[in-house]
């Protein structure tokens, strides 16, 4: 049976799922709504209980051309079962008209598989022009005591984790008041570095809606008691993530960004997480990535030389997916972002 859960049901089934992630949590619809984005959930309900589902953001295209519908890191599915995937899908394609959507975005939180693929262009779902996700990441394991974490890091960012204390650097947790500074060197970075930012309303909501539950952290550093650098660490089930960082050209040679990282870390092993993962670099194997990150400095690379010195693993997600449900307009869709240039 399909079902529409509240909010409380939904998270309760979310955060149950070995896939559990931050991005298919209501808060997180809750965020995005504040935004431009609406968001709606769906499931499949046997016996009372929950089986799959998704929670499904839906934003308006330009032009009128309908509505684009978008599950970040779902659907909550084992998509080997024939069943619960064609009952889902059949209360999704419901969902979705009502939506007016043209076409349905999802980007599945399983690694990179051709098999996957296939089995999603069985379903009737194409690659898509526009991921929104990064899909490769560095994940790091947590599970180990923290000299175990440590050695299996560069002994460069070994060294700068130790750094941050001998350099009088202080990371604590940032309170409401600390959001306006956190802003700020968010703006910094975006600069310098190139990249978008959000809003100063956004990484406030962000802060109400994630931390009193205890799903989100943002950590600062300070020296002489002045913020120079923040870090944005989510967490659900058994993972975390750092999505958001921040630093401003004061007093960078004290390596505040390290200090945060092993501090997010920290609190991620506090919480019972195994798993911290980086949250992007280039779209790239990692022959490349290491033949050209000292070279590169577009758009993730900096970012790269940042992440890797941490260990971890390399991974790629499957990608974007869309199913299509007027030909037309999306091919209008696709013009429109071949003209705006987000065709990658």
């Amino acid at each position: 049976m399909i079902s529409q859960p509240s909010p409380q049901q939904w998270d309760a089934f979310a955060a149950a799922q070995s896939t559990a992630h931050i991005l298919q949590t209501s808060a997180w619809g809750e965020l995005k709504s504040r935004f431009g984005w609406n968001a709606d959930r769906v499931a499949v309900t046997r016996d009372d209980h929950m089986v799959a589902g998704a929670l499904v953001l839906f934003r308006a295209l330009p032009l009128r051309l309908g509505t684009l519908a978008y599950i970040p890191k779902g659907p909550l599915l084992d998509f080997a079962d024939d069943d619960t995937t064609g009952e889902l899908l059949t209360g999704l394609d419901r969902l979705l008209k009502r939506h007016r959507s043209i076409l349905l975005k999802i980007e599945p939180d399983g690694l990179d598989d051709p098999a996957f693929a296939r089995r999603l262009a069985a379903l009737g779902f194409r690659p898509s022009p526009q991921t929104i996700q990064p899909p490769r990441t560095i994940t790091l394991d947590i599970t180990h005591g923290d000299d175990e974490i440590l050695a299996a890091m560069h002994p460069k960012t070994r060294y700068n984790i130790r750094l941050g204390p001998k350099k009088e650097v202080v990371v604590r947790e940032a309170q409401p008041g600390d959001l306006p500074a956190f802003n700020a060197l968010m703006q910094t970075t975006g600069a310098r570095d190139g990249f978008y930012v959000h809003s100063a309303e956004y990484y406030e909501a962000a802060y109400q809606l994630f931390v009193p539950t205890g799903q989100a952290r943002l950590l600062v550093a300070t020296y002489q008691e002045q913020i120079i650098a923040g870090i944005f660490v989510f967490a659900l089930g058994h993972r975390a993530w750092y999505f958001y960082g921040a630093s401003g050209e004061a007093e960078r040679q004290r390596m505040p960004n390290y200090a945060l990282q092993w501090a997010g870390i920290q609190w991620a092993k506090s919480l019972g997480c195994n798993e911290y993962d980086l949250w992007g670099v280039p779209d790239e194997d990692e022959t490349t990535l290491e033949t050209q990150y000292l070279e590169r400095h577009d758009d993730l690379w900096g970012v790269y030389r940042f992440k890797r010195g941490f260990g971890g693993k390399l991974i790629r997600f499957a990608g974007a997916f869309d199913r299509v449900y007027d030909p037309l307009l999306y091919k209008a869709y696709e013009l429109y972002l071949k003209s705006r240039g987000r065709t990658e």
